[in-house]
C-alpha cells in the first residue's frame, strides 16, 4: 500500500495531480479542499494517499489531512459509495462540516452534493453515525502537519486492523512520549499501550 507520498507538484489540474518522486510521476485524485490547500506547480509537496487496486484499474488518492483521508476511508467502506462518491463529497464539505451534518441528522446538506440523491444521504447518516462518534478525538490526534512517520505508524496500524480512529487514539496516547520516534517506534508503543489497558 501507497500510504504516503513527498515529491515535487508537476501538474497541478482541478481534482488530477502529477508528483513526481524521485523521476517516477505519481497520477493522484485529490477532493477540492486538498487542491485548494496544494502549492504551486514546481513547488514541494506531500500527501497522505490510499491506493486502491480493482482488476481494471489502479488509482491514488491524495489528501492533505489525515482526517480527511481516514474520513474517504469509512466512506468508501459504505455500501454503494465508491472511491468516486466518496472525493466528491469531501470536495463539497470539510470533514468538519460532514462530521456536523450527519451528528445533527441533516440529510438536507449531503443531497445538496453532486451525485448523493435522498437515499444515498440517508444511507450515510444511518452508517455513519456510529462510527463519528470519537471523530473529534481522531481529528486532534492527527493534525494537518503531522509528520511522515506519524502518517506511517497511522496507516500500519490500519492495515493490522484498527480502525482509523482507535489507530489515531492508540498513536495519541504514545506521541506525547516519543516525539521524536520514528513510524516502527509509534507503532510498537501504540501495540504496547493497548496490551496494557
Amino acid at each position: 500500500m501507497i500510504g504516503y507520498l513527498s515529491g515535487v507538484l508537476r501538474v497541478k489540474q482541478a481534482q488530477e495531480l502529477l508528483v513526481e518522486v524521485q523521476g517516477i510521476g505519481y497520477e493522484v485524485q485529490v477532493s477540492l479542499n486538498t487542491y485548494f490547500a496544494l502549492p504551486e506547480p514546481g513547488e514541494p509537496v506531500a500527501l497522505h494517499t490510499h491506493f486502491v487496486v480493482r482488476e481494471d484499474l489502479q488509482q491514488l488518492f491524495g489528501f492533505s489531512e489525515l482526517a480527511e483521508r481516514a474520513l474517504f476511508r469509512e466512506l468508501i467502506r459504505i455500501s454503494g459509495v465508491g472511491p468516486r462518491l466518496a472525493l466528491a463529497v469531501l470536495s463539497g464539505m470539510t470533514v468538519a462540516e460532514f462530521v456536523r451534518s450527519v451528528r445533527a441528522g441533516d440529510t438536507a446538506t449531503l443531497v445538496r452534493l453532486p451525485g448523493v440523491g435522498r437515499k444515498t444521504a440517508e444511507r450515510l447518516q444511518v452508517e455513519m453515525r456510529d462510527r463519528l462518534a470519537d471523530w473529534s478525538a481522531a481529528e486532534a490526534a492527527l493534525p494537518a502537519g503531522a509528520p511522515d512517520s506519524l502518517g506511517e505508524a497511522e496507516s500500519a496500524l490500519v492495515a493490522l486492523g484498527y480502525k482509523p480512529a482507535e489507530a489515531a487514539r492508540m498513536l495519541e496516547t504514545v506521541r506525547q512520549e516519543n516525539l521524536v520516534a520514528g513510524s516502527a517506534e509509534l507503532i510498537r508503543a501504540a501495540l504496547r499501550s493497548v496490551v496494557k489497558n
